[in-house]
């Protein structure tokens, strides 16, 4: 079996910091590696791999500002469809552009759909449906207007995560810093809970950055430590004494939750999108829908075991499990046994 991964390239896979897609598809690239299968990743000239690299641009256009995202964005895709016969499958994660080609392709086409951006992207993942295989990284992220070969979660590698039983004081946010993940209301959270945060994660909306958490940050109960990479973002989530994610939006999965549970962190998440399906409610953390229950939440956290934490992550979440679940979609859309 020959499969080419498409990764995005607004950063390096994996990425050095931020990076979410770019994870997931480096994560999946090394897990199929690992099971001896043939993998082209197709990435930036810098991406890490153990199998084959393919690339049209060195850098990311989110490490080298001087590279035109449109442009390269369609050459990067171009040069995996131009190679397209020498693979058995294409793993797209790339979202919706990618689809457009599929149909000057014999080879089929898996995409992860990591979620919408956009309801106006919809209708081309509707025209494309009918030979394309769409996988949800969440049964809360499908959209009733498309038909799916499976739902398979995100998985991590836990040898990245460390698990410590006995966690610090302070309260966690770990993400980008935008209105919709709630930066604003962890703050809010912590100052109530009478606890230090830290918040760790890439400014994405500079305006909110400026004047709902610049303003609070004072290197004493609310810390911000920049955009963490992965040695930093494992001593993090697993000292923390919970993580905070009060996300306004369906989000469609949540790395930094299935992460924090890696190490045993608890996760005190409003009660939205597909954290229902990550976090078990009273057992691995708590899901709430306001402020002041996250606040109770907060004093409830010593009810959690740790350990508990870290076996529920490792049943869901691990990259073992993930891969399991591609193979199974890749040996379906293939008629393989």
């Amino acid at each position: 079996m020959k499969i080419a991964i498409l990764s995005p390239i607004a950063w390096r896979t994996p990425p050095e910091k931020y990076g979410p897609w770019e994870q997931v598809a480096s994560n999946i690239a090394e897990g199929l590696i690992e099971k001896k299968i043939d993998v082209t990743l197709f990435a930036t000239g810098n991406s890490i791999t153990k199998g084959k690299l393919q690339y049209v641009t060195e850098e990311s256009y989110g490490e080298n500002p001087g590279i035109d995202p449109k442009v390269w964005e369609c050459l990067h895709i171009a040069n995996v469809m131009e190679q397209a016969d020498k693979f058995d499958l294409i793993h797209n994660h790339f979202d919706f552009l990618p689809l457009t080609y599929s149909s000057l392709i014999k080879t089929p086409m898996v995409t992860t759909i990591h979620g919408f951006s956009s309801p106006k992207i919809v209708p081309v993942y509707k025209k494309y449906n009918k030979n394309n295989f769409y996988v949800s990284v969440s049964d809360s992220d499908r959209s009733p207007e498309l038909e799916y070969v499976a739902t398979v979660y995100n998985g991590i590698n836990t040898n990245e995560f460390t698990f410590r039983n006995v966690s610090k004081d302070y309260l966690l946010f770990f993400g980008r810093i935008h209105p919709e993940k709630g930066t604003s209301e962890s703050i809010q959270i912590a100052k109530q809970s009478g606890r230090k945060l830290i918040i760790a994660g890439l400014i994405q909306h500079q305006d909110y950055f400026d004047r709902k958490v610049k303003p609070f940050i004072n290197d004493d109960d609310v810390v911000y430590a920049g955009n963490s990479g992965p040695e930093e973002r494992d001593k993090l989530l697993g000292e923390a004494y919970a993580l905070l994610h009060p996300v306004s939006f369906k989000e469609p999965f949540g790395l930094s939750v299935a992460e924090a549970m890696m190490c045993g962190t608890p996760v005190i998440a409003f009660n939205i999108g597909s954290m229902a399906e990550l976090i078990s409610n009273g057992k691995t953390g708590f899901l709430v829908n306001t402020i002041e229950a996250a606040v109770e939440a907060v004093g409830n956290i010593k009810s959690i075991d740790r350990k508990h934490c870290r076996e529920w992550a490792l049943s869901k979440f691990s990259r073992e499990k993930m891969i399991n679940g591609y193979l199974d979609v890749y040996k379906k859309v293939l008629n393989v046994q």
